[in-house]
């Protein structure tokens, strides 16, 4: 597993944007009341999917050189679901580029095992595929992160694993604090902060990893460069551009624009020009139309993927 890289000093503008993004955060829910649904929901959407952006920053180690400072910076957890220290052992081990998109090693693939899609009951096959659309998966794709996030507390509360039971424990602590200020102190209904929060911040997520990864023996060509605008590049955090991003893990993201214009030309080479020219175009092409069948194409010679291994995945399905 990839260690997170340690900067050698403070980012000054990731802890600007951090500050600013619950700054936005307190106010869209103070003044919940004078907004009215249909402008509510997508901002509280946004805010909350770049809160989930920085938490992947802090993962990579930013914005300062200690540790505890950053995850305290991102501790409270905006969409609810999702502990940040099962998001940050998963996400680190998928930074393992030789094994992405393997269903068994790399725990943010979207494939499943060729064994165990021959052996799947046909609904099972339906979901798998109405989930490889990007309607599908953004309509479907949130409910399918909580059943993973579900899933992994049952095994701890089962398991009796004390270590991950203190990670849902202090993850209480973390939902606690935004559900606290904006359902008694804001009066802002549960509901819309499910629908809003939860469920669009979950949403919008799921638009960047829907086709970040595809399945192919060169471990180069499975990365995707998707050229977004400025709406989009600053809600990921320029993520989007996700070839460089795994080139250089380490690089901070407002550094990132300036990396591509230096390294375009190289790496749109190394991924066979994998690229698109934007989310439009994304779900221009898959609104409705399957990205690619579920099912990994399992190669067991002459490529540098072997997914048919007996080994255990490092973690559950991080789901974003």
């Amino acid at each position: 597993m990839r260690k997170a890289r340690t900067p050698d000093r403070i980012e000054w503008p990731t802890v600007a944007l951090i500050l600013a993004t619950y700054l936005c955060f307190g106010l869209l829910t103070w003044f919940n009341a004078a907004v009215p649904w249909w402008a509510f929901i997508p901002l509280g959407a946004y805010i909350a999917g770049l809160h989930g952006s920085i938490q992947h920053e802090v993962v990579h180690g930013h914005p300062t050189p200690w540790r505890w400072v950053n995850e305290a910076l991102i501790f409270p957890c905006l969409w609810l679901w999702l502990p940040y220290p099962y998001y940050r052992e998963a996400h680190l081990c998928h930074h393992e580029d030789d094994h992405l998109t393997c269903p068994r090693l790399d725990p943010e693939s979207n494939y499943v095992e060729p064994e165990v899609w021959d052996r799947m009951a046909a609904p099972g096959r339906a979901l798998r595929w109405i989930l490889n659309t990007f309607a599908g998966r953004l309509l479907l794709g949130p409910f399918r992160s909580w059943y993973w996030s579900g899933r992994n507390l049952v095994n701890a509360l089962r398991g009796g694993d004390r270590r991950w039971l203190f990670v849902w424990a202090r993850h209480v602590v973390a939902v606690a604090i935004p559900l606290a200020w904006s359902l008694w102190i804001c009066g802002l209904p549960l509901w819309l902060y499910l629908v809003t929060f939860m469920y669009g911040g979950n949403m919008l997520a799921h638009i960047r990893s829907f086709l970040e990864h595809q399945a192919r023996p060169g471990v180069g060509e499975r990365t995707v460069a998707i050229e977004a605008g400025p709406v989009m590049g600053l809600l990921f955090l320029y993520n989007n551009l996700h070839i460089l991003h795994h080139a250089e893990p380490g690089t901070a993201w407002y550094r990132l624009p300036g990396r591509w214009q230096q390294r375009r030309a190289e790496l749109l080479a190394r991924n066979g020009d994998y690229r698109y020219a934007g989310y439009w175009q994304v779900a221009w092409h898959y609104l409705v139309k399957p990205k690619e069948p579920p099912r990994h194409p399992g190669w067991t010679q002459g490529g540098t993927l072997r997914p048919l291994r007996k080994q255990a995945a490092p973690a559950e399905h991080a789901a974003y």
